[in-house]
């Protein structure tokens, strides 16, 4: 619950910034490129950590300290992006943000999958998903009024965001842990490395990075609305918010579904139905350009955040050999979060040198190839 409360404070925080910030990348002279250089490199850099972090929560058999000092340094990051007069710092800025996220992601993972007890494992990270994007639909939808209804700037929402995101901080003083684990971490140093893991996660873990590598940055999705509207004055910035809010909160509305249906069907199948509807959702984009078609689209695509995002963790931490969950985790998110900078490059070069269109229908195709690659792991042997 306190973990959860947390989450949705510091999404608060993050997702008044998200659908604001491809806007201001735009502001400061930014175009396709900037967007995936700025999106991939944070991601990027923040999944080098994940393993990092992982393995000493392991090797420490502590985790809390791991989540508060990257709860507490993603706040201060942020208050230096209402400061950039030039995309480029922002290529430095959300870098540094991100790092945050990175030292506290796999031992959060770990900590909530160590409360759970056996069984109700979906419905837990379901709930901690769906707290933290209840956070993201009041971050969103306060972009939003700030804009329209109050015609505050780009930057004065950057700050307001920032001073939200250190309330996260409050709820960390009564987490308590679990006892530590009496058994040994089953690794004596560290490695990125999956020796020992069953054959059937490494395989999932593989099709997982496929479709991080279609999984570009949501700011695109936001920038080909806003090109939709190019001209068309407050609606430019409002809209394509607005629509953010529509993806935040169907996520949080099925996100604590998504992990019980995922209880009693397999948490596999959720991932991969989640995986098809992507490729949907970009073919959808690459084809239309109506405002009401383009609100339904980030409907699809909150579905199918609620359907990946807690289940994927379940099944990673379900199938992670014991002794070994935080690193495991680590590697997970080392693996399809080195995938962002590639996926967003790629996006942002098809972008700008070729059209939108096109960075649409790569996602679809690889997204599609993901899935097929999902289905084939549960048929290995372990």
């Amino acid at each position: 619950m306190l973990l959860g409360l947390t989450s949705l404070l510091t999404d608060f925080g993050s997702e008044m910034i998200m659908p604001i910030l491809p806007l201001f990348i735009v502001s400061l002279g930014g175009a396709g490129i900037a967007v995936g250089l700025i999106a991939g490199i944070g991601d990027s850099l923040s999944s080098i950590l994940k393993v990092f972090s992982g393995y000493w929560s392991d090797r420490v058999g502590r985790r809390k300290p791991f989540v508060t000092l990257g709860y507490v340094s993603s706040a201060v990051a942020k208050l230096f992006f209402p400061l950039s007069t030039h995309w480029l710092h922002l290529v430095v800025l959300r870098p540094i943000e991100r790092v945050g996220k990175g030292v506290r992601t796999a031992p959060r993972d770990a900590l909530i999958a160590e409360s759970i007890r056996v069984g109700v494992m979906g419905k837990g990270f379901g709930f901690h998903r769906a707290m933290d994007t209840a956070g993201a639909v009041l971050g969103s939808f306060s972009a939003f009024l700030l804009v329209w209804v109050w015609g505050l700037n780009l930057r004065t929402i950057l700050l307001a965001a920032a001073l939200i995101s250190f309330t996260a901080i409050i709820p960390l003083l009564w987490v308590r842990e679990p006892s530590p684990s009496q058994s040994k971490p089953q690794i004596s140093s560290l490695k990125i490395s999956l020796k020992g893991v069953p054959v059937k996660l490494k395989l999932f873990i593989f099709a997982a990075t496929i479709f991080a590598l279609a999984e570009f940055s949501c700011m695109f999705f936001i920038l080909r609305v806003s090109v939709f509207l190019a001209g068309a004055g407050v609606e430019y910035v409002a809209t394509p918010i607005l629509f953010y809010t529509f993806f935040n909160v169907v996520y949080a509305v099925f996100a604590f579904p998504s992990g019980m249906l995922a209880d009693r069907f397999g948490r596999l199948t959720m991932v991969v139905i989640g995986y098809l509807l992507f490729a949907v959702t970009c073919l959808g984009f690459a084809t239309t350009g109506s405002l009401p078609v383009y609100a339904m689209l980030f409907v699809a695509y909150g579905l199918v955040y609620a359907l990946v995002e807690g289940n994927v963790r379940a099944y990673v931490s379900e199938l992670s050999p014991p002794g070994v969950k935080g690193t495991v985790l680590g590697a997970f998110h080392t693996s399809v979060g080195l995938a962002a900078l590639p996926a967003n490059l790629l996006a942002g070069a098809l972008w700008q040198l070729t059209s939108p269109t096109i960075t649409f229908l790569y996602g679809a195709a690889l997204s599609t190839l993901a899935a097929t690659l999902a289905v084939k792991s549960a048929t290995s042997k372990s």
